[in-house]
């Protein structure tokens, strides 16, 4: 047992144990615990794009819109819980010669009620968009161009001051959290904590997904999409469930990252975004759970060291990173260490 999950549970003591205690004796400050609880966030967005494009084959570039609708969720409950006092609305609405808090905000004064449309919301939007998009049939570079076209739509709504949501500058300027102040290492340490934990559960519940009857269904679908239907499968409703369930995932990165990055704008739901996401998933290998989480975390780990010594180069090395991906490692580093694993300790035949 302890032997088939080394590996994972080798990943648990690093980022569970060894870091958090690291930071404790003084060996990396919070800043970087902090960085590691973002890449957490953006591994469980990861995973829902493994979930839509790696088993389904369905390429979409509206997973950082989904990741956004969450991330604004919290942003707005912590805008309306950080008014200064005496103030009844965030400083850009005061701008803007609003004199009541619009109606669509006032449920985010709730933090349980934030936390439900801050999941709702995509959820319902994916399941709208999906049905009218999967009943037409629509797959392939099409559904990608379609999907780019709304992420393309949706920042542009984003960025209008007229949408009461902070325009182009975004959702920032939050010191507490439930009565926790921000600001505070203890409480970075918490998110970083509960980022890990909800990294997790979403991995768990994404392995026994796509090892139920459901998931080989939607691995069926990406194979041979034509065959499913001519078995009388109702294809179009598995593909909106399983978009639905990679929206909420993304919602729930979205969420956790924002109060650990301090700032929500619409640049994180650009096209540039969700395609990156995808290139997380490609490097670390489609159709792999682990290779999503992999590729989220190596790839945001190498944008932290470039864009640190050579800013301008990163766009080029992901790119490169992209090509060499698609030319020599279809099935991702999971697959090229698989395949290392075959050749120097091949598995020898019973017969």
């Amino acid at each position: 047992m302890i032997k088939d999950n080394k590996y994972y549970i080798l990943f648990f003591v690093v980022f569970m144990i060894l870091l958090p205690l690291a930071y404790v004796v003084g060996l990396v400050d919070i800043n970087t615990i902090t960085l590691w609880g973002r890449y957490f966030c953006f591994a469980i967005a990861a995973i829902g794009v493994d979930l839509i494009w790696g088993y389904t084959g369905i390429l979409s570039m509206t997973q950082a819109l989904f990741f956004c609708f969450g991330a604004y969720g919290m942003g707005m409950y912590l805008t309306l819980s950080n008014l200064p006092a005496g103030t009844t609305l965030p400083a850009f609405m005061t701008w803007n010669q609003v004199s009541e808090l619009p109606l669509f905000w006032q449920p985010f004064e709730s933090f349980p009620a934030a936390m439900a449309l801050a999941l709702f919301v995509p959820a319902a939007f994916a399941a709208v968009f999906g049905f009218f998009v999967f009943r037409s049939r629509i797959k392939g570079v099409y559904f990608a161009i379609i999907t780019q076209a709304l992420a393309l739509a949706m920042f542009l709504v984003f960025s209008r001051n007229e949408t009461m949501l902070g325009g182009t500058n975004g959702l920032t300027d939050f010191k507490t959290i439930l009565g926790f102040d921000l600001r505070s290492s203890n409480t970075k340490l918490a998110l970083y904590i509960i980022s890990f934990g909800v990294l997790c559960l979403v991995f768990v519940y994404a392995k026994n997904l796509v090892k139920s009857k459901f998931g080989k269904s939607l691995v069926a679908i990406r194979d041979s999409e034509s065959r499913m239907r001519f078995t009388a499968y109702k294809v179009t409703n598995y593909n909106i469930v399983i978009f639905v369930i990679a929206a909420v995932i993304a919602a729930i990165g979205g969420i956790l990252y924002l109060p650990q990055t301090g700032i929500i704008t619409p640049g994180r739901m650009s096209v540039q975004a969700s395609i990156e996401m995808v290139v997380w998933v490609a490097l670390g290998g489609r159709g792999s759970v682990k290779g999503a989480v992999i590729g989220a975390l190596l790839v945001n780990l190498m944008y932290s060291i470039f864009t640190s010594l050579m800013p301008g180069a990163w766009l080029y090395v992901l790119g490169g990173l992209f090509i060499v991906t698609v030319l020599y490692l279809d099935k991702g580093i999971v697959g090229l260490f698989d395949q290392l694993k075959q050749k120097f300790y091949p598995v020898k035949s019973n017969s």
